[in-house]
């Protein structure tokens, strides 16, 4: 990798409410980086979604949640290329190794603000 041409990913983040928005990352950005940056730079028309903290955001891609530590450069994305992803609220990330459902139960509780 080139110092003086920092290659950038492009990433498409998509809303549960179908909203996209594009934004503009490095491959050292790990998934906690960009859920701040998008808290911090929030689009206008993403008022609705407004959430209250950047810990809650999550990022999916491939149908996987992403770990805030992971990076871009991490998953081998495609340089200038643009990557979709969905960016959800969740207070908690699922457990790699739970049962799904039956877990999922006890944590109802904490979804009181997810809306679908």
């Amino acid at each position: 990798a080139s110092s003086y041409s920092p290659a950038s990913i492009n990433l498409r983040l998509i809303l549960v409410s179908g909203k996209t928005k594009e934004f503009l990352f490095s491959p050292n950005d790990s998934a906690s980086d960009i859920a701040k940056h998008v808290y911090d730079n929030w689009p206008m028309d993403w008022e609705e979604e407004q959430v209250s903290s950047p810990n809650i955001l999550r990022l999916i891609y491939q149908g996987r949640f992403l770990h805030g530590n992971v990076t871009l450069g991490a998953l081998k994305l495609p340089f200038g290329k643009t990557t979709v992803m969905h960016l959800v609220a969740r207070e908690t990330l699922p457990e790699p190794n739970s049962q799904g459902q039956r877990n999922r139960e006890k944590t109802g509780e904490s979804n009181c603000c997810v809306i679908l």
